[in-house]
């Protein structure tokens, strides 16, 4: 691995551009980009400081004289980006300002181009692209409404009651459809916009949940799956015309609700799991259960297990990288207890993602915080029988573990210190035959904590941030 140098960023506000050409950062008022083999500085742009005039006539109004005393700095404090979003064909790109209810977008191409975006009474809480690279979606705050607003002919589009701000909407995979989970007379419901006609409203239909928590939409396209809150364990799939489809609900019933639903690439299958330790399986034809895959006290005799060694990073002075212990099972895991009495219970699943294939499932589980586990998932043609196949066991708790978006056996991982640690199923063995791999890679500073780890697009590098500083690495090719 070849590593930057470090640079500035603020909030953790960097991101590559779709085409893996680009990389953009935010610096508290200025959005930079910078290209991703040289991070020589090609665009920079000021966010202007000025609120909109609906937040700037709220604060005259509730402004309060100052005490007798009390010293008083009138002047204009400096905007801070909270989010930052490339387009998807890298033509613009945005910076919000959600204290100041403002979006500035600004064109690649043409460094004097730029656009502004002020929010209403409502406020702003986030924003992002449609798929079509020339609609902003603004979310308000108190789930008042989302704002549409078109970069070509300069109108928005409003949808009133959003049930949540911040999840439960996702556009269809092609980008046709948007999907978005509303409140109407205290009933959860589901609306589905035609991006491709102005956002005109396609279906609304009530929903059979009581207090919806998210939703997913299928790869194909064609299946919505919904799910209620932390305090009841159920799913319900739907078509996007409204039919219900399915629902699943476990017998026994879990104390606590679903922490996190995937579908599976093919859209054939759908892993959901809570608080319970136990990732359940559901199948499209009748959305029914197939199989559970569930956490246990040891770690099986027929399972591959790596753990980090002991005191690498000293013994390497922090540079270069070692291949994890290879271990032979039973092992036993080192959970910690959990006390079902409190609200959030630490245990259950806190990231369950398949690999671009579909062929390994990524679980990590809150009470098992130092270890990843892969489930092996059969592939086309293949016996349905998943099975624990690898657990990485770790000296301090993952914070953060991606797949390669683009090779399907590759995962990197970050344990928030001053390495990283890559795992591979394609390494070719002394047979010629692929093998699994495990590397600890340290991150060649002094003051540098890798919090946050990404992928670029093209999979061929990574995004390593600290709390204010990133750099980069990249694979060294032969």
């Amino acid at each position: 691995m070849d590593f930057t140098e470090i640079y500035r960023q603020t909030s953790g506000l960097v991101a590559f551009s779709p085409g893996a050409h680009f990389i953009l950062t935010a610096v508290v008022d200025r959005l930079i980009v910078r290209r991703a083999d040289t991070f020589h500085v090609s665009r920079s742009w000021q966010v202007t400081s000025s609120p909109s005039p609906s937040v700037a006539a709220i604060a005259a109004v509730s402004l309060r004289p100052p005490k007798a005393g009390r010293h008083t700095d009138n002047t204009a404090q400096t905007p801070v980006i909270s989010h930052i979003g490339w387009s998807s064909d890298s033509e613009y790109v945005f910076a919000a300002c959600a204290k100041s209810g403002s979006v500035s977008v600004f064109r690649m191409r043409d460094e004097e181009w730029s656009a502004k975006i002020d929010s209403g009474a409502e406020g702003l809480l986030k924003a992002e692209w449609a798929p079509d690279s020339r609609h902003i979606l603004c979310f308000s705050e108190w789930a008042l409404r989302v704002t549409i607003w078109s970069l070509v002919a300069g109108t928005a589009t409003y949808i009133q009651y959003p049930l949540h701000p911040d999840r439960g909407h996702a556009f269809r995979q092609d980008g046709r459809y948007f999907v978005l989970a509303e409140r109407h007379k205290s009933k959860d419901t589901i609306g589905v916009y035609d991006a491709a006609d102005s956002f005109r409203l396609a279906r609304h239909f009530p929903l059979p949940t009581s207090s919806m928590s998210s939703l997913a939409i299928s790869p194909s396209g064609n299946h919505i799956a919904v799910w209620e809150g932390p305090l009841e364990y159920r799913l319900f799939v739907l078509s996007l015309v409204g039919d219900v489809l399915g629902s699943f609900k476990p017998d026994p019933d879990p104390v606590f609700g679903i922490r996190n639903v995937v579908w599976h690439p093919s859209g054939m299958f759908l892993a959901v799991n809570g608080w319970d330790n136990k990732i359940h399986i559901l199948e499209q034809l009748t959305w029914s259960r197939v199989t559970t895959l569930e956490l246990g006290a040891r770690i099986p005799d027929n399972v591959t297990i790596w753990r980090e060694p002991s005191d690498w990073l000293e013994a390497t002075e922090g540079r270069g990288f070692l291949s994890y212990e290879k271990l032979r099972g039973p092992h036993p895991l080192n959970t910690s207890k959990v006390d079902n009495s409190k609200p959030d219970p630490k245990c259950g699943t806190v990231q369950l993602e398949f690999n671009k294939t579909g062929t390994l499932l990524l679980a990590r589980f809150e009470n098992v915080s130092t270890a990843v586990h892969l489930f092996a998932f059969p592939g086309p043609g293949e016996a349905f029988s998943p099975h624990l196949r690898s657990v990485l066991l770790h000296s301090s708790a993952v914070v953060h573990a991606n797949w390669n978006p683009v090779r399907q056996g590759r995962l990197v991982l970050s344990c928030g210190g001053q390495a990283m640690y890559l795992w591979s199923e394609e390494w070719i063995g002394e047979g010629g035959t692929e093998e699994e791999m495990a590397e600890c890679v340290a991150i060649p500073a002094k003051k540098f904590e890798a919090r946050d780890v990404h992928w670029a697009p093209d999979g061929k590098g990574l995004l390593l941030l600290d709390r204010e500083t990133f750099c980069s690495a990249f694979e060294v090719e032969e």
